[in-house]
Formats: C-alpha cells, structure tokens, sequence
C-alpha cells in the first residue's frame, strides 16, 4: 500500500472544461529481443552451475552429516577392557576387604604405578630395566625381575623367567569399579593368546576369584605346552593376578617360570601371596 500522507483521502473535483486531447508518443520500433534473451539465459545457467558448485564444496568440506540430516556416530574413546567388562550393576566396586595380611619381612619390588608390592629374589634374578608393552591390551610392564634362560634361542632373542607387573585401564572415565573377574579373564586371555608360541596347549591349575595382601583379585594359573624350533623349554608355568586397588587401572603382576627351570615354580605362588597394595 502506498504511503498515506502522500495520497489524501477523498474524491479530486476538477472545474472547467476538459483538457484538449494529448497526442499519442510516438511509436519506438521494436528492439531486438532474441540476442538479449538468450544472453538472460546464459546469464542464468552459469549462476545455477555456480551456486551447484559451491553447494558440492561446502558439503565436502563440512563432511557427512551436514545435509543429510543424520548426526555422525560417537567415537567410543573407552580402554579396551573397560570396552570389553563393562561394570554389571551388581559389581561390588570399592567395597571394603579383608584386613591385610602382616606387613611382608624381606626385600620387596615396589610398583607405585600400579599401587602394588610383592617379594624380591637374589640371584640369578635380576632387576626389569625395560618397558614391555605386551598382548592386544599393551599392558605395559615396567617393574619387576627376570633372568634369561635361554640365549638368543632363535639367533636374535632371549628367553626369560620373570616376575612384572604393570596397571592397565579397566574402568570406564575415572570410575572405581569393573568387572574383576572379565577383567582377569581378559588379561589371562591376551597372554596366552600373544606371549606365547602358537599353537599352544593350555592346562588349568587355578581361575578364581580371591583376596590378595586383603584386595579383591582375580588369579589365573596354567601351565601352557608349546614348540618352538630353537627353544628348549616346551612348557611354562603361568601365574596372572587382576587386583583392585581402588583405582580406575587395575594392577597386572604377572609370573612366568619356563619348564627348564622349573625348580623355581614356587616363586609363583610365593610372588601372589607376598603381594601387597601400596
């Protein structure tokens, strides 16, 4: 609508006689219209393959989930045991243990990553000066002992006893509590499955639950029966604890006794029962 203060309401009277009859303006021929037309539409078709282009580029650019409605699927940023033991509602995390047993008399392994203690050995045992990040879970061993029992069995490596440990990420965020026993089940799992000669032979000594220096643990004991061409031993004597120690990482003490020394088995059960949170 036009502006009102422009167009005052009401009728317009005009007196007198009518005005002559204007002439008629004079006829302009006729502009050629085909050139200029077919110049709009170039015009026009360019515009639209641009503004197509630009489109196609931002689109690119912005990647999926920009114009096709559908939001990207979240990364699952999870360690893969707590990917692996989600924590069941009914799981106990961070429930009181037993009392400790008796402070350990003795030299001791201290792991202050993983919060855990257990016995030290003289000779031929010898201080672990190395980082072994080992299985699919890279749990990372950083403390203990070992002495080589065989060397360079295959021209480039030895061969060990050891006792390790390591803390590897169990729980989800910076929660408390996992699934002790899917946890152990796990780690036992990843080192039959990557530490060891394929194929092996596995006989059960011990999968259970327990206490452990008055923690919450899962232990897991087998021996494992293998070839290996160049290595004498043809067995070993596993022993994996899991223990909870109140932390979102679950402490790894790992215990392997070769079948050519098998006259130091017993520092397996030796090693689980002097262990200790710290």
């Amino acid at each position: 609508m036009p502006n009102a203060e422009r167009f005052p309401a009401g009728a317009v009277t005009r007196l007198g006689p009518p005005p002559p009859d204007l002439p008629a303006p004079p006829e302009t021929p006729d502009e050629p219209r085909g050139p200029r037309r077919r110049l709009w539409w170039f015009a026009g078709a360019a515009t639209l393959i641009l503004l197509t282009g630009l489109v196609a580029v931002i689109g690119t650019r912005a990647g999926p989930g920009l114009f096709d409605g559908r939001p990207e699927a979240p990364v699952d940023v999870r360690p893969p045991l707590a990917r692996a033991c989600p924590p069941p509602p009914d799981v106990p995390g961070g429930t009181a243990a037993p009392e400790p047993n008796p402070a350990p008399t003795g030299a001791r392994t201290v792991d202050e990553t993983a919060g855990i203690s257990y016995p030290a050995y003289g000779p031929p045992w010898e201080t672990w000066n190395t980082i072994w990040n080992a299985g699919e879970l890279e749990v990372p061993y950083r403390v203990g002992q070992h002495f080589v029992t065989e060397h360079l069995y295959d021209g480039v490596s030895d061969y060990h006893a050891s006792v390790l440990s390591g803390a590897v990420p169990a729980a989800t965020n910076d929660a408390f509590t996992f699934d002790l026993e899917c946890v152990g089940r796990q780690v036992a799992a990843d080192a039959r499955a990557h530490y060891y000669p394929q194929p092996n032979q596995q006989e059960l000594i011990r999968d259970e639950r327990t206490v452990l220096g008055g923690r919450p643990a899962w232990v897991t004991v087998f021996r494992l029966r293998f070839t290996t061409p160049g290595l004498r031993a043809r067995d070993e004597l596993v022993a994996l604890a899991c223990i909870d120690v109140g932390r979102p990482t679950a402490a790894v003490l790992y215990v392997s006794i070769p079948g050519t020394h098998a006259r130091w088995d017993w520092v397996a059960d030796d090693a689980l029962a002097g262990m200790r949170p710290v």
